[in-house]
């Protein structure tokens, strides 16, 4: 892998980067990185936005997490934006890019280094996501779901599994996919029906279906959640297991037909009687709500550093749109009606990204209150950053409506974080169930 938590100071130090090498791939070059921490890569995109708009994002980072951050900003810039557009009008899933998303160290950024993570905390990876979510939202929100798949073999998954497929995860030769929501079960995740019945053998065999699952039919890899005991209480019942997309009896739907996320593929996922042998059980049985609940409380603030990233990308289109666009003989950003809008929005942006720190921070140290942190970051940053990027998109007027523009998309795909890893309805809920149980 290309940088560890203790030697990437160095590695920045002596160039240990990827960057783009005309043609010839990604190469490990000592200018390159150099390249890459003085900011040198140019914007390919349509605008050649600054980061002005969030002056003060790294404050309070390390030397070592604004590194992180430089190197991921400039993947994106170069890797992402300039084909973000493309992707979503051609429904492309950008696998090739992933990969190379991955040799930088991107695919498994908190596991263990000896299956090939990058040993970073929660907090590290906000960063970096956000700073890939600023070149395409839809690409970066599938990569912290295979991350969170990751996590979940890195730790509840046996040696074996490890082996078997996280090493092989985390550098992305195998793309994964996180089965839990379901046709009839969505907020009430603990009523799922998908079965899993015990064999003399020790194998189970698996019915029912999973639904909007991102990834599906590319992914090699299936994390699902299935009911094992049907006699116990609803989440007590469920256990977790790896299911490999060519095994007898898996099947996917068509390609959902998306407002938003056209980057990635979603679909239904079906299993008819798939035999899954016992090796491929996560865990105990009866412990799947439970690591499913402990990966989704790091997806949250995962989709919320990603809504962090998209509206900060918003906002920088939005300020050189309107300095450049001018109405009744002055640029837009010269009436105050326009700069109580920028005003309004970085400050919503700034909380926004404050909160989601705050929520990782708070994982990393394993506090009681992290649940709560979590879904209150998420809940936040989801709802303020949409309601950033339409103020952006207002801001263009009509040509914000264009697909010319990149406003609109950014819209179509914020909506939908509100809405997966619990909605934000749901995020009320925990939270307020949080401060009881912790009589805050």
């Amino acid at each position: 892998m290309l940088w560890r938590k203790e030697g990437w100071r160095l590695g920045a130090a002596v160039g240990r980067a990827l960057l783009p090498n005309q043609g010839q791939g990604w190469k490990k070059t000592s200018a390159a990185l150099c390249s890459v921490v003085r900011g040198a890569a140019s914007y390919a995109a349509s605008y050649s936005t600054s980061s002005s708009s969030a002056c003060h994002e790294t404050f309070g980072l390390t030397e070592m997490q604004v590194e992180f951050r430089e190197v991921a900003r400039s993947f994106a810039l170069n890797e992402l934006a300039p084909h973000s557009a493309k992707w979503d009008e051609t429904k492309h899933f950008p696998v090739d890019t992933l990969k190379q998303a991955a040799e930088l160290g991107f695919g498994g950024i908190y596991c263990q280094e000896e299956y090939g993570g990058t040993g970073l905390g929660r907090e590290d990876a906000a960063v970096i996501f956000e700073a890939l979510a600023y070149g395409d939202i839809s690409f970066t929100a599938y990569l912290t779901i295979h991350n969170m798949n990751c996590f979940v073999l890195d730790t509840f998954g046996t040696q074996q599994q490890k082996e078997k497929y996280l090493q092989r995860m985390t550098c992305m030769e195998l793309l994964s996919s996180y089965c839990l929501t379901e046709p009839n079960s969505g907020s009430d995740a603990a009523s799922l029906e998908t079965s899993a019945v015990k064999q003399e053998d020790g194998s189970y065999v698996l019915n029912g279906a999973k639904a909007f699952i991102s990834g599906a039919g590319t992914s090699d890899v299936y994390i699902v959640m299935a009911r094992t005991d049907p006699g116990a209480d609803k989440a007590k019942g469920i256990t977790c297991f790896v299911v490999e997309k060519d095994q007898e009896g898996v099947s996917f739907g068509k390609p959902e037909k998306k407002l938003g996320w056209n980057s990635q593929p979603t679909c239904v996922v079906s299993f008819d009687d798939v035999v899954v042998p016992a090796e491929n059980r996560v865990g105990e049985e009866g412990e799947g709500f439970k690591i499913a609940m402990m990966g989704l409380d790091g997806g949250r603030i995962n989709i919320a550093t990603c809504s962090v990233g998209g509206a900060a990308f918003a906002l920088d289109s939005a300020r050189e749109y309107t300095s450049s666009r001018k109405q009744f003989g002055k640029p837009l950003d010269k009436f105050q009606n326009t700069q109580f809008k920028l005003a309004d929005c970085a400050t919503s942006l700034a909380a926004s990204r404050l909160m989601v720190r705050r929520a990782a921070r708070a994982l990393d140290a394993k506090i009681a209150s992290a649940t709560a942190e979590c879904a209150m970051a998420k809940r936040f940053a989801t709802d303020s950053c949409f309601d950033i990027a339409n103020t952006c998109l207002q801001l263009h007027g009509g040509y914000g409506y264009l697909m010319d523009y990149p406003a609109e998309r950014i819209v179509r795909d914020l909506r939908v974080h509100s809405i997966l890893e619990g909605t934000n309805e749901i995020m009320r809920v925990i939270i307020a169930r949080e401060m009881d149980r912790q009589k805050v």
